[in-house]
């Protein structure tokens, strides 16, 4: 009686490691979705600055090519003062917008290799239970042998041994999973360090084309 309560304590104790991660990443899903609504609303306000910065370009740098020599100096400098501030706007937006790709992008990944991280967990807490009350049985049966060998017992440890021979199977399968998160983990790392770098050279041809707006 103890032997079947244990392995029922060791079943509902694997269900709930399994349902755990489950709930997680549920979570995770949820708070995704509504982080995709706010991440559109702000996609469409940095469309609309970088649009506006456009527009403005296009106005001050026409009125600047019809005025020519013959406008006023301080007209001129105050459309050339407008045109540079248009000028930064976009390229504030512009960087805006790419950076907030950039980021959309990492929470995609981050997300994925959560997802597959809690269906491991799931499959190991699973794996793990099954094999705890495998054994258990396994055990319980080693006692009943001692004392009773018929036919009816030797095929219950041999269908028990093959039980644990197919969780064993099932442990391996989630080694490998687990390998190949660690994988998807490395390549989520290459990916963002390359991104870094491509932030890292859009910020200095930023830096170096606000320089010459200056200067000009």
């Amino acid at each position: 009686m103890e032997c079947h309560f244990q392995i029922q304590v060791n079943i509902l104790n694997g269900l709930l490691l399994a349902i755990m991660p489950i709930f997680f990443y549920r979570f995770l899903q949820a708070l995704q979705r509504q982080a995709g609504v706010y991440f559109l609303i702000l996609l469409g306000i940095l469309v609309l600055f970088l649009l506006d910065a456009i527009r403005e370009m296009r106005k001050y740098s026409h009125t600047e090519n019809e005025e020519g020599g013959h406008a006023h100096l301080d007209k001129e400098m105050q459309g050339s003062m407008r045109l540079f501030r248009a000028q930064r706007n976009f390229y504030i937006s512009g960087f805006a917008l790419f950076l907030a790709l950039v980021i959309r992008r990492l929470v995609l990944l981050i997300s994925s290799q959560a997802a597959l991280l809690a269906q491991f967990q799931a499959s190991m807490a699973q794996a793990q239970s099954a094999t705890n009350a495998a054994r258990s049985l396994l055990a319980k049966s080693g006692e009943i042998q001692d004392n009773n060998t018929n036919e009816a017992h030797d095929k219950e440890i041999t269908e028990l041994k093959k039980t644990i021979e197919d969780l064993n199977e099932e442990l391996e399968l989630a080694k490998k999973d687990k390998s190949a998160i660690k994988t998807q983990a490395d390549n989520l790392a290459k990916e963002y360090d390359r991104l870094a770098e491509e932030n890292i050279k859009l910020q200095k041809k930023i830096t170096i084309g606000a320089g010459d707006k200056k200067d000009e």
